[in-house]
Parts: C-alpha cells; sequence; structure tokens
C-alpha cells in the first residue's frame, strides 16, 4: 500500500483553513495534523502551497469516439490532471452520440487507469435528433449519470417535460442546453453593438433565456431535477434565482469566461473566441459574478470543447467551442478569489464539492478517512498561457497569452500523485 506524507501545507476545504501536514495510506487520508512523522513512500514539502479537495468538472466534451484528431479519453483526462481534476461528466455530442450502453462502457472503460473518473452523459433522445426518448434504465445500468442532448437543446417541449418525468422515477440528473434554434438562426456571437460593428449575425439572448425559463417551468410541473448548463445571460441568472426562492428544484454552473471576458474580444475576428453561448457583456460578467457570490450559480465548468486549429482558422465558418480544464482553476482564482469576490472555501464548494453533490458522488474533503482526491495549488504563481504547452490535443483556450494568477502543481487522485509539474520540467 503505498502511501504519501505532505509537510507544512495550508489546508483548505469548507471546514477549516490551517496549515498543518496530512498523511495519505492507499487511498484514503489517514492522518491531519501538526508534525506527522511517519515514513512515507512519497513526501511533498507543501511549504507556502495550498491543499485541495481536486475539482469535478460536471461539463466537458472528449471528443471519443467519432473526433478523435481534436481531443481523446486520455488526452483529455491528461488535461484535466494538469487542471487539478479528478472527475468529469463527458457530453454525448460524440459522433455516434453517446445514445448507446455500448458508447457509455466503451468511454468508462477506457478512462480506467488514468486517475480520472470519467462519467459519460447520455442521450436524451435517440441520436440527439430530439425524437424518441431514450433507454434510460438501460443507460443507468451502463454507468450513466446524467443525461443530456447538450450541443443542441430538446426542440418538443413535451419529449423534455417526459424526459424530466422520467429522470424523477429512475434518479438521474437531466442538463440541459438552454438554446432555441429558431432565434438562433445561424447567429455566431452575441447579439449587439460587437456583432453590429463586425456585420455578422448574432446570437439573441433571448434564446439562452427563453429555454431557462421553460425548462424550470417543466420540471416544477413534474417536481422532477433540472440542471442548467453555462448559464451567460443576466437575464437567465435572474430567473434561475427566482425559481430557486419558489422552490423549483434547478441548479446550474458557468464557465470562467463568462465571468472574466466581454464580445469585445471578437473585434479581433479571432475564432478562439466563439463559443456556445457566446460571450455577453460587462453587464452579463457582473450579474455571473453576483450570481456565484449569492449562491445562484452553483458550479464552475469549463465546458472544454477542443478543435483543432485548421477548423477555428476561418472566423465566421469555425464550429463553437474552447479548451478550458488546464485553465479552469487558474482563472477563477485570478477572476474572484484575488479579486476579494469569493473566498478561497467558496471556490472549493463552486468547483469541488457542489458539483458531486448534485450528482450523488463522494465528497472528499481534507480530513481522516476521506478519499484521497487532492490537488496542491501555488496561489500566488503568476504564469502566462501558452497554448503550445496545453495537455489537450487541441489549443483553442479564450486565456492565450493572459497572465493568471494561481496554478495547479500536483493532483493526487485515489492517493496517488497522477500529476506533477515539477517532474515535466
Amino acid at each position: 500500500m503505498s502511501s504519501v506524507l505532505i509537510k507544512n501545507i495550508r489546508v483548505v476545504d469548507t471546514e477549516r483553513d490551517t496549515v498543518t501536514d496530512v498523511y495519505i495510506s492507499g487511498d484514503r487520508i489517514a492522518e491531519v495534523g501538526k508534525d506527522i512523522s511517519r515514513e512515507a513512500d512519497t513526501v511533498i514539502d507543501g511549504t507556502g502551497l495550498t491543499l485541495m479537495p481536486s475539482l469535478f468538472d460536471m461539463h466537458v466534451h472528449f471528443r471519443d469516439p467519432g473526433q478523435t484528431e481534436k481531443e481523446d479519453v486520455l488526452t483529455g483526462c491528461a488535461a484535466a490532471l494538469a487542471g487539478g481534476v479528478t472527475g468529469v461528466l463527458a457530453m454525448p455530442n460524440t459522433v455516434p452520440p453517446c445514445d448507446d450502453p455500448e458508447i457509455i462502457r466503451y468511454i468508462r472503460n477506457k478512462a480506467e487507469g488514468t486517475g480520472v473518473d470519467v462519467y459519460p452523459v447520455g442521450c436524451i433522445t435517440g441520436g440527439m435528433k430530439g425524437d424518441g426518448l431514450c433507454d434510460y434504465e438501460a443507460l443507468k445500468e451502463a454507468g450513466c449519470i446524467c443525461i443530456s442532448d447538450d450541443g443542441r437543446p430538446v426542440e418538443n417541449a413535451e419529449n423534455m417535460r417526459r424526459a424530466l418525468e422520467l429522470s424523477k422515477e429512475n434518479g438521474l440528473l437531466v442538463a440541459s442546453h438552454c438554446e432555441d434554434l429558431s432565434i438562433i438562426n445561424g447567429g455566431i456571437m452575441n447579439k449587439g453593438e460587437t456583432s453590429e460593428k463586425l456585420g455578422v449575425k448574432g446570437m439573441d439572448r433571448a434564446s439562452e433565456d427563453y429555454i431557462t425559463a421553460r425548462e424550470m417551468i417543466l420540471a416544477s410541473s413534474v417536481g422532477a431535477r433540472v440542471h442548467i448548463c453555462h448559464v451567460s445571460t443576466e437575464g437567465s441568472t435572474a430567473m434561475i434565482r427566482f425559481a430557486k426562492s419558489r422552490g423549483v428544484k434547478v441548479t446550474c454552473e458557468t464557465a470562467p469566461h463568462y465571468f472574466m471576458l466581454t464580445d469585445e474580444l471578437l473585434e479581433k475576428r479571432d475564432a478562439y473566441y466563439r463559443m456556445n453561448p457566446p460571450l455577453r457583456t460587462p453587464a452579463d460578467v457582473r450579474a455571473i459574478i453576483e450570481g456565484i457570490k449569492d449562491g445562484t450559480i452553483d458550479c464552475i465548468i469549463t465546458d472544454h470543447a477542443p478543435h483543432t486549429d485548421e477548423q477555428k482558422a476561418v472566423f465566421e465558418k469555425a464550429p463553437n467551442g474552447v479548451v478550458g480544464l488546464e485553465t479552469s482553476l487558474a482563472a477563477t482564482l485570478t477572476a474572484l478569489y484575488h479579486t476579494g469576490e469569493i473566498t478561497l472555501s467558496k471556490v472549493v464548494e463552486l468547483m469541488c464539492v457542489n458539483p458531486r453533490k448534485i450528482l450523488g458522488l463522494e465528497v472528499p474533503s481534507v480530513s481522516e478517512g476521506s478519499i484521497a482526491d487532492l490537488v496542491i495549488a501555488d496561489l500566488d504563481r503568476s504564469w502566462t498561457v501558452d497554448p503550445a504547452k496545453l495537455h489537450s490535443k487541441s489549443h483553442n483556450t479564450v486565456f492565450k497569452g493572459m497572465t493568471l494568477r494561481g496554478k495547479p502543481v500536483i493532483t493526487i487522485s485515489k492517493g496517488i500523485v497522477r500529476y506533477d509539474e515539477r517532474m515535466e520540467k
């Protein structure tokens, strides 16, 4: 049984913030306290560093099967570990879509041994076509814990209502990509001053706000849970806040680019800044931050969506999506923690605790008996994002060339050091 001793490190979770030692035996934390003197296979000097529970990203695209020139399960897991992430929800818009138990099993089997718990999301409808509902019991039996047609909405409201009704019966979470395709109608960026200046078709915020409202109405009608993906607008945030106050069983997520960046970046005509939902306005950015602070927004995710450089080459024709697994903690620390918007314990809640709670998974903590899923970060390290150094196959990050403050340096999964920045130098 392997062992790890971490000396003199700041430990932060939702219950504590203290400098101490941590001893890991096997896959569990065996002791937390001052001056631990046990023998260990690996000893880490934690002076000046911070230990937290590892991140869980409940919204990624690993492109496997079918588009492995962009990413595959193994490279996606490597990127996750480099970002302090030991668990992910992998969205179903693979090729073919993840509507079959065999695809669920393929992804889970491929992820075994990586140190990342990969939970494939099953489709709500067959082939993500919006028509017939999938066999949710069969998907669940294969290891599915969530269903979504992420990448496109379920256009038929009755199909979505029925899916929510069935999800209540079988215990699967329904996650919704809130977009009305008739409103989008070919738009490629936020509809507003910048889109008009560039002369390109915009994506009206009504698209997101309308379907967000619809999903919460449908979930409330059957008493089911619904999770709203990648919230980006002031309107959606306000509606979710109101729905929660009325007892609707709704949770939601956002991504760092929605609380850091605005659509003015697209004046560069660089498709690296195109994603769906798109970058919005300063007012939306502020609303997202306030939603994070007051608990309206439950989780920070990445919507990690790899595309090759060639696919991103032409601004008007490029697919939407950006990578984010390796920058999510750093971006959140930079924009929210170091600015005093939220505490480090709140970061842990948003990125480590809440995603696992929503999904009914074991939640790690830095306490005796807990599963040893941990990340060690240098909170004050300033570093410049170099896309060429990312572990992902694709380099389409919105943070390219940006200096961030805070960086994961070691990731431990079930007691095993799976990523150590020092070993890459």
